[in-house]
C-alpha cells in the first residue's frame, strides 16, 4: 500500500508513453525516497520487490498485456522471487528499473528486473509469475496466444534457462491445495 501513489502515477504515465512489445525491456526512472530507505539510508532490501511491481505495471500497461489480461478476467501473481545485491542505492539517488519478460517454463513466465544507476547494474532479480482467472491459472499457451492476438507473437525458443527452471522447482512450496505442515525448523 505504501507505493499506491507511485503505482497510480506509473499507470497514468504509461498511457502517454510509447507502446512496447512484451518481449523488449521497459524502463522507468525513480528516485530513492524517504519511504524506500532504512536507517542505513539505502533502499531497504524488502522495498525492492515493491518497486519491481512498478516496473511490471509499466511493462504490462505499455505492451497491452494488462488490457488483454483484464479482458480475460486474469490478474498477475508472483509465484517465486530471487534477488542479488551488488551495490546500495542510497537516499535520493536517481535510478532506473529495467523490466523484461525473459521466457517461460511449463507453468510460469519469468521476468528479470535490473536496478541501474549511471549505467551500472546495482541489483538484479528474477520473478516467476502467473496469470490467475476465476477458473485458476492461465496456461502458458493461453498467455502466449493473448500476446500473439495483440500482434506480438513470442520469440522462438522462449524458454528460460535450466538454471532458472531448477531454482523455481527446487525452492517451490507445495501447491496451495496440498498440505504444507510446519514440523521442524
Amino acid at each position: 500500500m505504501h507505493v499506491i501513489f507511485r503505482t497510480l502515477l506509473i499507470l497514468l504515465k504509461a498511457r502517454r508513453r510509447p507502446r512496447i512489445s512484451p518481449w523488449e525491456a521497459a524502463e522507468i526512472t525513480l528516485r530513492a525516497l524517504p519511504t524506500d530507505v532504512d536507517i542505513l539510508m539505502h533502499i531497504n532490501n524488502g522495498q525492492y520487490f515493491s518497486l519491481f511491481d512498478l516496473g511490471r505495471y509499466d511493462m504490462m500497461a505499455r505492451s497491452g498485456l494488462w488490457e488483454g489480461a483484464k479482458k480475460r478476467g486474469w490478474h498477475p501473481v508472483v509465484q517465486a522471487e530471487q534477488i542479488t545485491f551488488r551495490k546500495s542505492v542510497n537516499f535520493w539517488t536517481k535510478f532506473q528499473i529495467y523490466t523484461k519478460l525473459i521466457g517461460v517454463d511449463e507453468r510460469c513466465f519469468y521476468i528479470e528486473h535490473r536496478v541501474v544507476v549511471d549505467g551500472e547494474i546495482y541489483v538484479r532479480a528474477h520473478v516467476a509469475g502467473r496469470l490467475i482467472g476465476t477458473n485458476g491459472p492461465a496456461t502458458i499457451e493461453e498467455i502466449l496466444e493473448m500476446a500473439a492476438e495483440s500482434g506480438h507473437p513470442a520469440p522462438e525458443n522462449f524458454e528460460v534457462s535450466e538454471d532458472l527452471k531448477a531454482w523455481r522447482r527446487d525452492f517451490a512450496l507445495p501447491a496451495s491445495r496440498k498440505p504444507a505442515p510446519h514440523l521442524n525448523f
